[in-house]
């Protein structure tokens, strides 16, 4: 059974344990390529253009810079983001959004304002 996105929102069939494993799967896929601590705040640090390694890690408080090499070839590998070597002294490495990778941006703005918001009702009741 394949459900189409507009049907997600008002999605009421009754589906079988298989169907419901089956639709699943994207947003266990999205889920696999975006998880952990790091990858959602480098793609939004990207997310404002272009940026050098070290301006990346500066951005990101408590990211080390091998965990942040790690996490920019997983998104390098999943065509989210880009890597730019300049054959500089020393040498200059940059990093951006592909197009590919753009099209998070909504999702993460989304996530953000979810967040900020959350922030806001939680800090709120204390």
């Amino acid at each position: 059974m394949e459900v189409k996105e507009q049907d997600l929102e008002n999605l009421q069939v009754q589906l079988s344990p298989e169907e419901y494993v089956q639709m699943l799967l994207p947003l266990k896929d999205a889920l696999d390529i975006l998880s952990g601590k790091w990858k959602l705040q480098i793609i939004f640090s990207l997310k404002f253009g272009r940026k050098r390694f070290k301006e990346i890690q500066r951005a990101i408080p408590g990211i080390s810079p091998k965990m942040l090499s790690k996490e920019l070839k997983e998104l390098e590998i999943n065509e989210l983001a880009q890597r730019f070597v300049y054959d500089t002294k020393p040498i200059t490495v940059e990093y951006e959004l592909t197009d590919y990778g753009q099209s998070l941006k909504p999702v993460v703005t989304e996530l953000y304002k979810w967040g900020a918001a959350h922030r806001k009702r939680i800090i709120g009741r204390g």
